[in-house]
């Protein structure tokens, strides 16, 4: 959610709420707009290269919003922030504007999702999302294909993005791109066509404590959209379908599963919904990288387990195949402040712990779970 100065984290304000809606109902109007800020800017932006940008990418609730802040704190790189929406389409303004209208450092605030992670309008975030429906507007359809491959072609798009990633490198003054993108999950090869040298970091977690945290999730998130439509407007404005009652599964390719897991959760059957959703997106990574030796050279898979037990040399590994040089002493230090969840414990009936094994067995074995249980959560 944006950040607002109350206690409601799901708070969105009329004057914002007024303003994303104008800029986010006018896709074409406002991409006019962002190309005709490239050009405005073009002597600066000249000699800006996009240099392996690195995408993190996969289900929410697996640490992604961990590694974004933690690659994020490494020298020269630039991310999207809170503040970018909602005139994400034209970054340069939006910093300009963010900068002009800045009252001094604000205090963090606990982020919607009540997971204990604090933020402030100038913390990393992922905001890319609302770019990528300005062009595809399909992307969140239910009963659509949200898979972008290879074979995926949309000039006018990749030109756009391209220079959206340039004036972001330019407002940050970095020399990386780094997003998180859950939906990016379906677009890898989409991503390795534009970015041939791009970095894709993907974030499991144990089927279990993972399931566990998207019921959570929803629950709270559809609790609170009931209570407050602009928070329900925002969020389908900035690209988050993850929860909530627009909850929209990413379907890549597979509409069997995308319908079978839509009425899972249609049904009430949240546990074998959310099993079944977690195996057919983690499945198809596997197989997509299994088939593309350039985008398996691309990938790191990163378990949340491993991140929060050895915080220090998982991290360290991900600087290796980002090739971040000089993160050291930036990833050493936000090392220290992983550790796993206390706020909530998975409660699994025994029936329940018994769908999802028999949902997930096989992909989650891949992934290196070869047992496990809410205790690993």
């Amino acid at each position: 959610m944006g950040i607002q100065q109350t206690v409601d984290p799901f708070f969105v304000s009329p004057g914002t709420d007024l303003m994303s809606g104008v800029i986010c109902g006018l896709p074409r109007l406002w991409s006019f707009v962002g190309n005709a800020e490239t050009r405005f800017f073009a002597d600066e932006l000249a000699d800006i290269a996009i240099d392996r940008p690195v995408y993190v990418t996969g289900l929410a609730r697996a640490g992604s919003t961990i590694l974004l802040e933690a690659l994020a704190g490494a020298p020269g790189i630039a991310t999207h922030q809170y503040r970018d929406f909602p005139l994400v389409m034209t970054p340069l303004l939006s910093d300009r504007l963010s900068a002009s209208m800045a009252s001094g450092d604000q205090p963090a605030t606990e982020r919607a999702h009540a997971d204990g992670i604090m933020v402030t309008p100038e913390s990393p975030e992922a905001m890319e999302e609302a770019v990528w429906m300005a062009f595809f507007r399909h992307l969140h359809a239910p009963g659509q294909s949200h898979l972008l491959d290879r074979d995926t072609k949309h000039p006018a798009f990749e030109q756009f993005y391209r220079d959206h990633i340039r004036k972001l490198i330019l407002a940050r003054e970095g020399e990386r791109y780094v997003a998180k993108g859950n939906y990016n999950i379906a677009r890898l090869r989409y991503l390795l066509c534009m970015f041939p040298d791009a970095r894709f970091v993907i974030p499991v977690r144990s089927p279990e404590s993972h399931i566990a945290s998207l019921i959570k999730q929803q629950a709270l998130f559809t609790k609170h959209c009931a209570q407050n439509p602009r928070a329900r407007r925002h969020l389908r404005r900035v690209g988050h379908f993850e929860f909530g009652p627009d909850r929209t599964a990413i379907n890549v390719g597979d509409d069997a599963i995308a319908r079978q897991v839509d009425a899972h959760w249609s049904s009430g059957d949240e546990v074998r919904g959310w099993a079944a959703y977690w195996h057919s997106i983690y499945d198809f990574v596997l197989a997509q990288i299994a088939a593309d030796d350039a985008l398996r050279a691309a990938t790191t898979i990163v378990r949340y387990e491993d991140l929060c037990a050895t915080p220090a040399e998982t991290l360290q590994a991900i600087a290796v195949h980002c090739e971040l040089k000089g993160a050291d002493a930036a990833l050493a230090v936000f090392a220290d402040s992983i550790q796993a969840p206390r706020y909530y414990r998975p409660h699994f009936t025994d029936e329940e712990r018994a769908i999802i094994r028999q949902e997930t067995a096989e992909t989650a074995a891949r992934l290196g779970y070869e047992t496990y249980s809410a205790s690993s959560a």
